[in-house]
Order: structure tokens, then sequence, then C-alpha cells
């Protein structure tokens, strides 16, 4: 993969988390905004892209299973990640305490979509886990801040949090190498597994950002803009 594409994963999720320190005021409506764009989007490419690419390989019949396993995944994550991952921020007043289970979950979760870039290099799939870390890490480092932890406290976990991706892309090149235990065969399983990750956090930006699951002008422009770009991309391969 060419160094430019682990940039972007990156540095989506490291800049996305340090704008923190650059909201003065409340931007909970442009947030709602860039949320329902990157929900919209990142449901267009797994319905356009992921799922055709994964049923696609020899051992279709089982794929179906990983979807449910990764939907069922999420859910479970949730648990201790509090919603970050789709943009949720909770006010915590436990004073300088660590949120060990938000911060474990992110980081699993971030690691397990990085895996599958290691044998198709989508565009669409890097830019999809990229807009969707912008969010979760801007959510991150608001719960850092609150918890009143030092701005070069929130930086490094920050900077661990960006890196999880890239790192899942690393770890999965050696598996299908050979050099970690050559398991190229359970590449579509592994994707399964992010395409229902991907179906659980989609749907839930596109319903949980609208007060009484009512969709505004504003945030249909922005669903409709996600899932043009997902559509240019698709028909611009084909």
């Amino acid at each position: 993969m060419e160094i430019w594409k682990l940039c972007v994963l990156f540095f989506c999720a490291f800049l996305g988390g340090t704008a923190i320190f650059l909201v003065k005021s409340d931007k909970s409506k442009l947030l709602k905004l860039i949320l329902s764009f990157s929900g919209a989007y990142l449901f267009a490419i797994t319905v356009l892209h992921l799922i055709p690419d994964a049923y696609s390989g020899p051992d279709k019949a089982q794929i179906g299973i990983f979807i449910l396993v990764g939907f069922l995944l999420q859910v479970f994550l949730e648990q201790f990640s509090e919603g970050v991952e789709h943009g949720h921020i909770h006010k915590h007043h436990d004073g300088h305490v660590f949120p060990f289970g938000i911060m474990i979950s992110l980081c699993l979760h971030a690691f397990l979509e990085g895996m599958p870039l290691a044998k198709e290099q989508h565009n669409e799939l890097i830019f999809g886990i990229s807009l969707h870390h912008i969010p979760a890490a801007f959510a991150l480092a608001s719960i850092l801040m609150q918890n009143h932890f030092k701005k070069s406290s929130i930086l490094l976990y920050l900077i661990i949090f960006a890196v999880m991706a890239p790192l899942g892309f690393y770890v999965s090149v050696g598996l299908s190498n050979g050099s970690i235990g050559g398991v190229d065969a359970y590449f579509n399983k592994i994707m399964g597994i992010v395409i229902g990750i991907f179906l659980h956090i989609s749907t839930t930006i596109l319903f949980e950002s609208s007060a009484d699951h009512k969709i505004n002008t504003r945030k249909m422009i922005a669903v409709l803009l996600g899932i043009g770009v997902a559509l240019i991309g698709f028909f611009a391969g084909h």
C-alpha cells in the first residue's frame, strides 16, 4: 500500500482529535452534519463495494455468519466505548480518571478495520475508515479533556488511537505473507466482521443523529452527498 494511504488513516484520526483544541464554541450541529455525511458514505461503500467483494470468495456461504459476528461485536464494544466511535460525547464527572473501556474498545475497533486493507487496497474503504475516525477521535479527546488530562497526555492517547488502523494493516500483511502465521484464507472472514461493524456504526449514525428520527433538509443534503460520493467512486471504478 502506498504510504500516503496510511498517512491518511493516521492523520484523519489524529487531526480529528486535535481539533478539540480549536473549538471555542458549541459545534454540535456541524458535527452532526459531518456524522451524517460519513455515516451515509460508510453505509454506501459497504453495500456497493465491501459486501460484493466479501461474497466473491470461495467461502461465501459463511460470510453472513461473520457479518453477524461483526455486528454483535460492535454491540458488545459499545458497552465500553459508550458510542464514541460514532461521535457520541458524554459528560464525565469523575475527575482525572482514565476511560480504559473507551480507549481499549476504540483501539480494538480501529485495529480490526485496518486488517482487510492488506488484501484489497480500496480507496473507498480507506476514506470510509478515515472519515468515521474523525468524529471518534474528536469525541475521545473531548472526554479526556473533560477528565482534566494534560494536553500532552491527550496528544499521546490520540497518537495511540490513530496508529491502530495502520497497525492492523501491517499485522495483516504479516499474516498474509506467512511471516506471522500465513492465514490468507481468513481475509474474507475478517472483511465480514468489518462489514458487520460498519453496518452497525453507519445505521446508528443515520438514525441516532436525528431528533425523533426525523431528517431535516441539511441532514438530507449531507446524507445524499455521502451516498453520491460513494456512487461516483463506484461508477468510476467500473
